[in-house]
């Protein structure tokens, strides 16, 4: 099986009220009059595989877009299938299906194979199904910030686990010289905060907690502000026992008379055990009332005592933690921290040779990684040229430079800027400062080109790529687009009849207006269509005989292309 998207559903997304795409293997063309909704295909797409998400997509009236997309991938696709285990996604055949929606109220909804997903994940997955193509990505090839990254992108895995690695000890770097560098700020700093740790320390100590008190407190206070309550119930219960008369007499007596007959029946034997059972019990209740009432007394004081013990425990909860057993652990928190301060430089003088050690490995990390992008670099640089001379830039002279000033950053000790010259004699400058709208196009089709064969996606995107040329400069992008739908599955928006003559599956996408609203309509074009559309981009409005015959010649030569690049 190949990777393909195999079907987009679109619904509600600007102004697209409802479209259903079925798309096949090889390269299909989007061709249509400016304004029908071609690149609001590609927009919808960019959102299901995780784009940002915004309710102005949302088309005029509708509470809620929905998208959903059926993509298949390769059995080689690990990459693919690893995301998909690690979060517990099952899949059949190799397929997935993205879905997504988005509501006015701002509720963002993503779905892998029914189950839900973070905005993050889909990216993720999403990445690795679809690259996207436009001329956004313009803008980013004339950043030199884009520049290292694209370069690692091109060298792949070799350099991919490298970077992680590096970047984790980076991280741990940073975290570390900001502690060095809390730690190295001023005196009087400093010595405020070891003696405001000490302040807490020794209120904390000097109260002494242990975590029962507050409950055993709690308990005391309670008897004692029920003490009358529980001295006249004690009392009265004991009289109720054994006062005059009392109710353990009764059962005494009712004891004796059932022991007279207990041996003349089993039933008599049984009901004497349990009036037996009920005296002796109730005899030592009583006695433990008694005890209890010998024990009891008032100490006014006491509740007092109790109060302003509680009240002094509050107070701690409310400065240090929520409850006794937080204080106390805060307390062991800033005794550590204390004894930091206290000794802050010999801590100091651990953190910097900590410090030493961590950027001398970082430093190896990354001139290992300087010296694996220096030697793409030639190798990149040599790919560009041939894809240049393919797309009539004969005499450019492409160079990945590596500026001067080795700093360590998140990405290495590496900067790096793309530098071209497209005419004879002239020097190189950076391609931000030299390049056209039409150089860029190309360049940006050459690193396309390189890049598909070093990425496994399912699909490769291009909205508009073609921005700028003409005559045989556009016959040679169309056969480089073609050439990336041999290896991956291509969709191209396009201005130019010689991209559309190359594709292999045409759709012509119109807008038309119903009861005041306004909706894009797609439909796959048959030959004479084809021939008919390809007729309308070469003349204009008007098509004549003679364009269909350019038309029909134009789409009979890219026939022969393709049969030849096969």
């Amino acid at each position: 099986m190949k990777e393909v998207l195999q079907e987009l559903t679109i619904k509600n997304f600007a102004i697209i009220d409802s479209l259903a795409l079925s798309f096949e293997e090889g390269m299909t063309v989007l061709t249509g009059e400016t304004g029908a909704g071609k690149s609001i295909i590609f927009d919808a797409l960019g959102l299901l595989i995780g784009g940002r998400g915004s309710a102005d997509f949302i088309r005029h009236g509708e509470q809620r877009l929905e998208l959903q997309g059926l993509f298949s991938f390769h059995e080689t696709n690990t990459a693919c299938k690893e995301l998909l285990d690690e979060n517990g996604i099952e899949f059949n055949d190799n397929e997935v299906i993205l879905e997504r929606s988005l509501h006015k109220s701002g509720k963002n909804t993503c779905r892998i194979n029914g189950k839900l997903v973070t905005t993050t994940f889909l990216r993720q997955l999403g990445s690795r199904l679809l690259d996207i193509h436009s001329q956004h990505e313009h803008q980013e090839l004339m950043d030199e910030n884009y520049h290292l990254p694209l370069l690692d992108r091109f060298i792949g895995n070799k350099i991919a686990k490298r970077l992680e690695n590096y970047q984790t000890a980076y991280e741990n770097y940073q975290a570390l010289q900001k502690e060095w560098q809390n730690w190295t700020k001023n005196e009087q700093e400093i010595a405020r905060r070891i003696d405001m740790l000490h302040f807490q320390q020794e209120e904390i100590q000097n109260a002494e907690l242990t975590l029962e008190e507050e409950d055993q407190l709690l308990e005391q206070k309670t008897l004692l502000m029920n003490f009358e309550k529980i001295n006249d119930s004690l009392q009265g219960a004991y009289n109720a026992l054994l006062g005059e008369p009392g109710g353990i007499e009764y059962i005494g007596e009712a004891m004796q008379q059932m022991q007279s007959v207990a041996d003349l029946n089993t039933d008599y034997q049984a009901l004497t055990e349990s009036v037996s059972s009920s005296f002796y019990i109730l005899e030592d209740a009583a006695s433990q009332i008694r005890q209890s009432l010998d024990q009891l007394e008032y100490q006014p004081g006491t509740l007092e005592q109790i109060e302003v013990r509680l009240n002094e425990l509050n107070q701690l909860k409310r400065k240090y933690g929520k409850t006794i057993e937080a204080i106390i652990q805060y307390e062991e928190t800033i005794s550590t921290e204390l004894e930091k301060l206290t000794n802050s430089e010999t801590h100091i003088d651990q953190l910097e040779e900590k410090l030493a050690k961590q950027k001398v490995a970082l430093e190896q990390q990354a001139e290992e990684m300087t010296v694996l992008r220096k030697k793409a670099a030639l190798e990149l640089e040599q790919q560009i040229q041939a894809e240049l001379k393919e797309l009539y830039m004969e005499k450019a002279v492409f160079q990945v430079q590596f500026l001067e000033g080795k700093t360590l950053g998140p990405l290495g000790q590496d900067h790096i800027a793309f530098y071209i010259t497209t005419n004879p004699g002239e020097p190189l400058k950076s391609l931000a400062k030299v390049a056209s709208g039409g150089e860029l196009s190309r360049m940006m089709l050459a690193l396309k080109t390189i890049f598909s064969k070093h990425q496994s996606v399912t699909s490769i995107i291009f909205d508009e790529v073609d921005t700028g040329v003409s005559g045989r400069v556009a016959q040679a992008i169309a056969e480089k687009i073609y050439g990336v739908s041999i290896g991956s599955q291509v969709l191209c928006i396009s201005h130019l009849p010689q991209v559309a003559a190359m594709a292999d599956h045409h759709y012509y996408i119109t807008k038309h207006t119903e009861n005041d609203r306004t909706s894009t309509k797609v439909e796959i074009l048959e030959e004479n269509e084809k021939i008919d559309e390809i007729s309308r981009m070469i003349a204009g409005i008007e098509v004549t005989e003679l364009t269909r015959n350019h038309a029909r010649e134009m789409i009979s030569q890219a026939g022969k292309v393709k049969t030849a690049v096969k």
